[in-house]
């Protein structure tokens, strides 16, 4: 931890990472340059991504099944951008009304006790003042998993043996504490944003696809928000969590 800014900064590249997300392009946005720092460095990158993503689009037209294919494509596209070779997994949750109860963090136990992470990265679930629900319930779902996942007595009609991982990273946290120095990564972090083609007009403000400058913006936006999350731990660029190592 350094003493100017109270951060812990780097760990140790993982042997495997999981981040546990509650809709497509929500690991990119908040850990993406993160997650492709580890991968170049050999770490084992898995992606769960809890809800279907069926409501990501402002078109009331839309047919929301072609876009949860559509979505889950742009996932698998968006985690080889980051040069992601572990396994990118589907919930199925329906967008808009995933719930951490019992049965889906069962689920998510089982999807840690099979692949194993040393690392997991998640939405903090206790954000002040967060409106959307999947995202609090897509936090939940990750700590309520890893205690589950690490006790014999949770689930145990799994047949998998408890599996305790080295660290919780929270995203979105109101208090961070730690940081991960992505000076040279933000270049893979828009590069898989850009993979969520469906979101360029929700989330990207990138009304024509084809226009150089508007994908500049977006791209320079995302330098920008890397550059202000370094400020705060002292580094030139930086993505930002709340760390829990106390498993």
């Amino acid at each position: 931890m350094t003493a100017d800014t109270g951060f812990s900064i780097d760990l140790a590249v993982p042997a495997s990472a999981l981040v546990i997300a509650a809709h497509p392009d929500d690991a990119e946005f908040d850990c993406g340059a993160t997650l492709a720092k580890w991968a170049a460095a050999g770490a084992i990158v898995h992606h769960f991504i809890c809800t279907d993503g069926s409501k990501g689009t402002w078109d009331p037209e839309c047919d929301q099944t072609a876009l949860v294919r559509t979505r889950q494509d742009e996932q698998r596209a968006a985690a080889a951008a980051l040069g992601a070779t572990g396994e990118v997994r589907f919930g199925g949750h329906v967008d808009g009304e995933l719930d951490s109860d019992l049965a889906t963090r069962a689920q998510l136990a089982q999807v840690i006790r099979e692949l194993r992470p040393a690392v997991i990265l998640g939405h903090d679930p206790w954000k002040r003042y967060r409106l959307h629900p999947d995202h609090r319930h897509a936090g939940l779902l990750a700590v309520e998993g890893v205690v589950a996942a690490r006790d014999p007595f949770f689930f145990p009609e799994q047949g998998l043996p408890p599996h305790r991982p080295d660290e919780l990273l929270l995203f979105e946290a109101d208090e961070p504490d730690h940081a991960e120095n992505v000076e040279g990564w933000t270049a893979a972090k828009t590069a898989a944003l850009l993979c969520h083609r469906t979101q360029f007009v929700t989330t990207h403000d990138i009304t024509d696809p084809d226009d150089p400058n508007q994908v500049q913006r977006f791209a320079d936006w995302v330098d920008a928000v890397a550059a202000a999350s370094g400020q705060q731990a002292g580094l030139a660029y930086a993505e930002l969590f709340k760390r829990i190592d106390s498993v």
